[in-house]
């Protein structure tokens, strides 16, 4: 089984000008598809992979109702939909209730994007309740080429709120912080803490990577592209092209994410 943690899409409508503003503005990439969800159940398809989790982005208080709707609408066998809230809320408990109530398994947070800092006193309420709600956790970690640093999320804040919260699931994309991984070995690999691979083979150096594997250990990496900014395939390609154990490859290609999306 093949589940790509970390990938995005959205609403028909919208799809092109989200897309022409990344692409142009934000993203130095070349996307994969034409970030509907079609495009990316097109690449699946053609990819062989099994399920892909999409990580919606709330960045008005106004957004809060429609892009959850969407995210239930859009769940079935081969999609699963995070939600989102937006951190300046007026209430935080209120909106994480509302997408507990919609049945979604987590929430997608981008401090830059949302232009908070990730261990902030206030975010880390945040984290508690919704982690105690049973939602997973998925952040974006380290650089992003629409900011500039210093970063509001680096691997130090996230081992930081991973000594802070008492249990539940948090994932940090980009293998704990993009183009920042000298510091997820020294201060974030061995943690509580999930990492996602996603905009990373290519990257990061294939030695930092194993070494990170090891020290982390394989049953807390997640495999994930960052869809439609980066080719799946070419990266599970890759993954099994390096020297790991077979169980290793496939616990952070598939089962590793079903354990935590309770596939299994």
């Amino acid at each position: 089984m093949i589940i790509d943690i970390h990938t995005h899409a959205f609403p028909d409508e919208l799809a092109p000008r989200a897309m022409e503003k990344l692409t142009d503005v934000a993203l130095p990439y070349e996307p994969v598809h034409n970030g509907t969800l079609s495009g990316l159940l097109k690449n699946m398809e053609d990819w062989n992979f099994d399920i892909s989790v999409v990580q919606p982005v709330v960045t008005r208080l106004s957004q809060t109702k429609s892009i959850n709707e969407w995210a239930v609408s859009i769940n079935s066998d081969k999609i699963i939909s995070f939600g989102g809230i937006y951190p300046h809320t007026d209430d935080y408990k209120r909106d994480i209730d509302y997408v507990v109530s919609l049945g979604l398994k987590g929430l997608k947070f981008h401090a830059e994007y949302q232009e908070f800092i990730a261990d902030d006193t206030h975010m880390l309420k945040i984290y508690e309740y919704a982690l105690e709600k049973g939602l997973i956790l998925l952040h974006h970690g380290g650089y992003d080429p629409a900011y500039p640093p210093p970063y509001r999320s680096t691997p130090q804040m996230f081992a930081k709120i991973s000594k802070a919260m008492a249990g539940g699931t948090i994932i940090v994309a980009h293998l704990g912080g993009h183009d920042q991984w000298d510091a997820v070995e020294e201060h974030l690999a061995g943690s509580d803490v999930y990492l996602d691979t996603s905009m990373g083979f290519g990257f990061f150096d294939d030695e930092l990577f194993l070494r990170i594997v090891e020290k982390h250990g394989a049953d807390k990496i997640l495999f994930g592209s960052d869809s439609p900014w980066s080719n799946g395939r070419d990266e599970v390609e890759y993954l099994r092209s390096l020297p790991l154990e077979n169980d290793e490859v496939e616990s952070i290609l598939g089962s590793n994410a079903a354990r935590i999306l309770g596939l299994k």
